[in-house]
């Protein structure tokens, strides 16, 4: 198992390595950014389908649907580049929204956010799926085991660590970058030249009988999905390369544009070529075939980086979500082992349970994106909406240069999110309706934990004055024999060295009639000086017999001041797969002992040799 993990995962890395594990902007651009440009591939998709329940004329309305998309996504840009400023700890919203609005809010960010990072992955993974399976058809009905084979391997590459991780995703995300900016700028010379007529559904402006501002409201919120993993930069500040903040700003701003530019070109192509959502095809799919005429090589290319980038876009979740349980762990409203690193100076503890609960998500919901889609958007939003009101409450006490400026950009990214949210709170609540539950219950979970790790502060704390601990007068020793081996014969050599009262304890059965008196003679010949007494057991049982006969003895030794030991004897085999063949006794006993106050469980193990 060793060898296996030194393979998949490699060599420890020691911790004055963690210096060559920070990331450039180009290796960040493409390791944090890449759930945010990969939603371009559903983005436009989502507004379209919403639109079309209606009419295919009603599709002209995504144009400015996208606009405002646009919009919040200036804002939301903005605000990220003013927190990685602010807060260049790392943290992103759950820090934010804690430090100025109070620590119920920053734990309903924080909380938000976990949820939202599962989802990244079960949507990126299963959009990159599902445009597998459009560019191959034999493989459609099979989505939720390519998402499952697509998490194991992305989480194997996190395991081996940040720069490994960064470098392996530099192909796919570059090679979708390349590949769309080239589809929309041969997509728009093609339509400025008059190559591609237009194909419109509808004219810009064209009246659409019954459109509602509900449906509007409903395909805008869907269309901003688009911007989710914006605010993973702001969380993974601690990874960038020095200068930090400067980094991760440009980064941001680079990432951005990049994002704002496909998603505009891709939905105004998508208009043009009078593009309805079908079954099995995704609208990229048929965008890229429009544009590059057909099933030619080029159309392949796209959808082979579409859906390299849609696989690998889950890498963000497993950038953003160890860092963000890290910090819930730091304040004491996650487990301690979310602050552990792994051999490669990773949080390898938060890359599994992301992993875990990803592929739970994606087996319940069957691998449908469209199904993930709204309560991905809410475990967005929630977080944008919180940390942008924390931002201004943070100029506001702060009062920087140009804070004025700064808070009505980040009023309005708040403003347009809380939107969105009520968009979502009212229109979608059938598609959302699980959330509602998922985070009381996690709000709970985060202050069960944090009241537990107060308590046992509480208990373990050395008191300011000097207080007598408590001496004992001696020690009794409980040692559990089955048979008269070298095992006891160790063990109880053992247990005299260290007890001023020993006792040797043996249980009987029916099933072996006489064994009591042979093994008690035995016993005698090696210990004449040590008490051995024989408990019968009716009903075959070792676990309810010990427990009664040390609680008997503990009192009677708590009576003249003593400590009890129960010694437990085992061997140890040779090579660590023979452990299941023997001791599961021993396990049984420890595990019956845990919660016995005021007694000492020790074990004596002897090692074999072969």
């Amino acid at each position: 198992m060793s060898q296996l993990k030194r393979v998949l995962v490699g060599r420890p890395l020691k911790s004055s390595e963690e210096g060559g594990q920070k990331l450039s902007k180009f290796k960040a651009l493409a390791m944090l950014s890449s759930d945010a440009l990969s939603s371009v591939a559903y983005g436009t998709e989502q507004i379209v389908l919403v639109l079309t329940t209606l009419s295919a004329a009603a599709i002209w309305y995504s144009l400015p649907i996208a606009a405002f998309v646009l919009i919040l996504l200036v804002s939301l840009t903005l605000s990220y580049r003013q927190i990685i400023h602010a807060y260049p700890s790392g943290g992103g919203a759950y820090v934010v929204s804690s430090e100025n609005l109070g620590k119920n809010s920053g734990l309903v960010a924080g909380g938000s956010l976990l949820i939202d990072y599962m989802l990244t992955v079960s949507v990126s993974v299963s959009a990159g799926a599902e445009a597998i399976t459009s560019a191959i058809p034999a493989l459609y009905g099979h989505q939720v085991a390519i998402s499952l084979i697509i998490i194991l391997v992305l989480t194997a590459m996190n395991l081996r660590g940040m720069s490994e991780s960064a470098s392996f995703l530099m192909v796919p995300v570059y090679l979708f970058v390349i590949v769309m900016t080239a589809m929309i700028i041969w997509g728009l010379w093609q339509v400025a030249t008059g190559a591609i007529p237009f194909k419109a559904t509808s004219l810009v402006g064209a009246a659409v009988p019954g459109i509602s501002m509900a449906l509007i409201f409903r395909a805008f919120s869907s269309g901003s999905s688009s911007l989710t993993g914006v605010e993973a930069i702001s969380n993974a500040v601690p990874f960038f390369k020095k200068p930090r903040e400067k980094n991760a700003a440009g980064t941001l701003a680079i990432m951005a544009a990049i994002l704002g530019f496909f998603f505009a070109g891709i939905t105004f192509l998508n208009y043009w070529y009078g593009i309805v959502p079908q079954a099995k095809v995704t609208v990229l799919s048929q965008v890229a075939k429009a544009t590059f005429g057909g099933g030619g090589v080029m159309y392949y290319v796209v959808q082979i980086a579409t859906a390299l980038i849609l696989a690998v876009a889950a890498n963000t979740g497993f950038s953003a979500f160890p860092v963000l349980a890290f910090n819930l762990a730091k304040d004491k409203f996650m487990p301690h082992m979310y602050m552990d690193r792994g051999d490669r100076l990773g949080y390898s503890n938060g890359i599994l349970t992301l992993a875990i609960g990803s592929a739970i998500l994606i087996t319940i919901f069957q691998g449908s994106t469209e199904r993930l889609i709204p309560l991905y958007a809410v475990g967005v939003f929630i977080p944008f909406t919180l940390s942008q009101t924390g931002m201004i409450v943070h100029w506001w006490r702060h009062r920087d240069k140009g804070w004025i400026g700064k808070s009505i950009a980040n009023f309005t990214g708040a403003f347009i999110s809380f939107v969105i949210l009520l968009i979502l709170f009212v229109y979608r609540l059938p598609d959302i309706w699980p959330f509602f539950l998922l985070m009381p219950a996690l709000i709970y979970l985060f202050y069960k934990i944090h009241k537990h790790y107060q308590n046992v502060a509480e208990q373990l704390r050395l008191p300011d004055t000097d207080v007598a601990m408590h001496e004992y007068d001696g020690s009794t020793v409980i040692v559990l024999v089955g048979n008269v081996t070298r095992v006891t014969r160790g063990a109880l050599n053992y247990a005299q060295s260290i007890g001023d009262y020993v006792i040797a304890m043996h249980v009987s059965m029916d099933e072996n009639p006489g064994k009591e008196q042979e093994t008690q003679n035995e016993f005698k010949e090696d210990f004449p000086n040590v008490r051995f007494v024989d408990v019968h057991s009716s009903y075959r049982s070792i676990e309810g017999p010990v427990i009664r006969f040390v609680d008997i003895i503990a009192r009677n030794a708590e009576k003249r001041n003593f400590t009890t030991t129960v010694l437990i004897p085992q061997f140890t085999p040779r090579k660590p797969w023979q452990n299941i063949l023997h001791n599961q006794t021993s396990l049984r006993l420890r595990a019956a002992f845990a919660n016995r106050e005021n007694i000492i469980l020790s074990t004596y193990s002897y090692h074999l040799k072969k």
